[in-house]
């Protein structure tokens, strides 16, 4: 196992979503400076010299990124374990079984609530249906995945429903995260829930 700092890589500023909080601020499309496939790989040789112990592939969403999959795989051939963060809304059941058979150790799939304010925060409507549909085929897949929230005022109030789901679909994981005020996440520095909130829920 490597001994250095796990490191997290936005691979891609694009994004087929359009989520309020974005510390990305993510678009639809990639941006002209994101590395190459060559550049990437050089990239994933010196992660390996320094002997990380894991890449997570974040963005915008990684799998927007055409050569996600190449990459996965070579970074396999150097040993440097891989994870996923992703809106999950694209992992249909033949990606599923392609990021397993990769050997992703863990897909982490951000959802914000139930169906109505999910889709508000990110910005599309049927984001939710498509993201349940992600950890559905997951675990028909046999791939580890688990649920990502990030905490703010609006999302806060919904961590019930978010823990009826996790039962509901046997989600083995929950991790919730701070509200990043960066990109489009600064202008929600009034959504941050306080000490008394936090406290509260």
């Amino acid at each position: 196992d490597g001994i250095g700092p796990v490191v997290v890589w936005n691979c891609t500023r694009a994004c087929n979503l359009l989520c309020r909080h974005c510390y990305a601020s993510a678009t639809p499309h990639a941006c002209d400076a994101e590395l190459s496939t060559g550049e990437a790989k050089d990239f994933l040789d010196t992660l390996a010299d320094f002997n990380v112990p894991a890449l997570l592939f974040s963005g915008g969403e990684p799998l927007l990124r055409r050569d996600l999959f190449e990459l996965l795989e070579y970074a396999r051939t150097l040993g440097v374990r891989t994870a996923l963060s992703t809106n999950g809304t694209l992992i249909d059941e033949r990606t599923a079984a392609r990021i397993m058979e990769l050997g992703v150790s863990y897909a982490g799939i951000s959802l914000d609530g139930s169906r109505e304010v999910n889709d508000a925060f990110r910005g599309v409507d049927g984001a939710y249906n498509r993201t349940i549909a992600g950890f559905r085929n997951c675990r028909k897949a046999g791939q580890k995945a688990g649920l990502r929230l990030s905490m703010t005022r609006s999302t806060l109030k919904e961590l019930p429903e978010i823990f009826r789901l996790v039962e509901d679909e046997g989600i083995a994981r929950v991790c919730l995260y701070h509200l990043v005020p960066s990109g489009r996440g600064a202008e929600l520095s009034d959504e941050e829930p306080s000490p008394e909130e936090w406290s509260c829920s």
